[in-house]
């Protein structure tokens, strides 16, 4: 097996300035703070574990190129990617569009570098020439939508790699399955009207974006039915995962039978993330890994590549990005330092309102979106 792997430098390099969700603002209460929640360090740190445990030399480097205008354009508006260059000009940068969402001067071409790391992994796996890899890119993009920036995220790097994919490589199916804790609003949005597209959410209900991700949201004209949202209720942990990939995602992909899957890896679903209240382990993300792989090996000829986006921990996002790595190479799980206290705190067992939440969101590409109260995530 040869396994691609992306990481530059400058992913390092994101400056989100010195707020802590929000910008810092003294006539708030908002102090500066060293680390924001969106550091790069936490990326950083797992590129650094991805070295010293030595499974960076079992690795294929995949160098990262930057996504030309073109590729950008091809999911975003002109008037975004012209803010984004003209921001990044300024000598304190700009921000993605939402207001909390900052980066420094020269923000453009990291942010074109890491859509562009997305397309240079997804190239080489049409291709044949890695069997499957990981993009571990920053920023991230899932809540980059159309017109605009947001969540931390400056352009959609799934779905600039998912247009290249289609438009350059020739594909007509792919499918992005994502396991960020947060909705993929962005993704959701570029695609909501294409049914070449099929959008698969797998997130904690109503953590971010606001109002966002609901089963109902189900896509729009020819793109009808290719959405597809599945809410979890907080507290969700391994099990309930597990159950939704098996119950939900996996029968959707299967109908709509993809010829490349990508995978947005958020691990902001951990148990030790300060931006959600999921309760998935390294455990969890290695079994979520192995599944997927097996399911587009019988779906795809193995056609899967994994794209980094969210995740907050500095602490145990590395141990969950090495996880998902070793079973790349597959190679065995291995406990981390931190297994003796997430594996006592729960989500090994699947409940049931975490069951009536999976069966609620059960959907196949192409069908109408149901009836219901888009805020409620159980049945009965």
């Amino acid at each position: 097996m040869t396994i691609g792997y992306v990481w530059n430098t400058v992913y390092g390099w994101v400056d989100t300035g010195s707020g802590s969700l929000f910008p810092s603002d003294a006539t708030s209460g908002l102090q500066p703070i060293a680390h924001h929640l969106a550091h790069p360090d936490t990326k950083r740190r797992f590129h650094e574990l991805v070295a010293v445990s030595g499974l960076l030399d079992r690795l294929r480097e995949v160098r990262a190129l930057p996504a030309t205008e073109t590729d950008i354009l091809r999911v975003h508006t002109a008037e975004h990617l012209a803010r984004i260059k003209a921001e990044s000009l300024l000598p304190k940068g700009g921000d993605a569009g939402d207001g909390c969402s900052p980066f420094g001067k020269g923000g453009y071409e990291i942010a074109a570098l890491s859509a562009g790391g997305a397309i240079q992994l997804v190239s080489q796996v049409v291709a044949g020439t890695i069997d499957t890899g990981y993009a571990l890119v920053n920023p991230p993009g899932h809540h980059a939508t159309r017109a605009s920036g947001m969540g931390f995220c400056v352009f959609n790097n799934v779905s600039v790699a998912a247009a290249y994919a289609k438009e350059v490589l020739g594909l007509e199916r792919v499918a992005i399955v994502d396991w960020d804790v947060h909705h993929g609003n962005g993704t959701q949005d570029i695609w909501y009207s294409d049914p070449s597209v099929l959008t698969v959410s797998l997130h904690q209900h109503l953590c971010f974006p606001p109002n966002s991700g609901f089963r109902e949201e189900r896509g729009s004209g020819a793109g009808a039915g290719y959405s597809i949202n599945i809410p979890l209720p907080p507290g969700s942990g391994d099990a309930a995962y597990l159950h939704a990939l098996e119950e939900a995602v996996f029968p959707a992909l299967r109908a709509f039978r993809p010829e490349l899957i990508i995978v947005a890896s958020g691990f902001d679903a951990s148990m030790m993330d300060p931006l959600a209240r999921q309760m998935v382990t390294s455990a969890g993300f290695a079994q979520l890994t192995r599944r997927m792989l097996d399911l587009a090996a019988d779906l795809c000829e193995g056609k899967i590549a994994f794209v980094q986006e969210g995740g907050y921990s500095p602490y145990y996002v590395p141990f969950c990005g090495v996880a998902v790595l070793r079973e790349l190479l597959g190679e065995p799980y291995e406990p981390d330092p931190y297994t003796p206290i997430v594996s006592t705190q729960g989500g090994d067992v699947l409940l049931e309102h975490e069951a009536a939440a999976v069966r609620a969101a059960v959907a196949i590409p192409g069908t109408p979106a149901g009836e219901g109260d888009p805020r409620a995530i159980t049945v009965g």
